[in-house]
């Protein structure tokens, strides 16, 4: 065998190789976080103060406010994106506040005093049975 015919074939064989991780990698999963509602907490833990706060889900940091029966539930990633300090929740006020720089931002997590100058990432919320569920938007 030619030098030249081995090196193709040695190439051509780590590219066929290849090939399932490739296409592991564009295939969609069914309990891809990006997509799927995910499990946040239960009805419970949100009616006993107004909110949510999980730092470690399956779709990222998640800070859910109100009350499971209405229907202004909102969710917020709550790492400010000036800081990454996690903003807390103050009803009093209703709204976010970022405990190191005093960023302020909306419900819907709109920057409302800076010096954040981003809005916190959304999640869609919802009540499904006795769990709190969140989707990216």
């Amino acid at each position: 065998m030619k030098r030249r015919d081995f090196i193709n074939w040695v190439g051509l064989g780590g590219i066929a190789s290849s090939l399932p991780i490739a296409i592991a990698a564009c295939s969609s999963g069914t309990n891809s976080a990006s997509g799927d509602w995910q499990t946040v907490g239960t009805s419970a833990e949100l009616d006993k103060t107004g909110q949510l706060l999980v730092k470690n889900s399956s779709a990222g940091p998640v800070l859910v406010v109100g009350k499971s029966k209405s229907e202004n539930l909102a969710a917020v990633n709550p790492s400010c994106p000036h800081s990454g300090c996690t903003v807390g929740w103050k009803a009093d006020a209703k709204k976010l506040v970022c405990p190191c720089h005093g960023s302020e931002f909306g419900i819907d997590g709109k920057v409302q005093r800076g010096p954040a100058t981003e809005a916190l990432k959304t999640y869609a919320v919802k009540i499904e049975g006795d769990s709190v569920v969140v989707k990216p938007s």
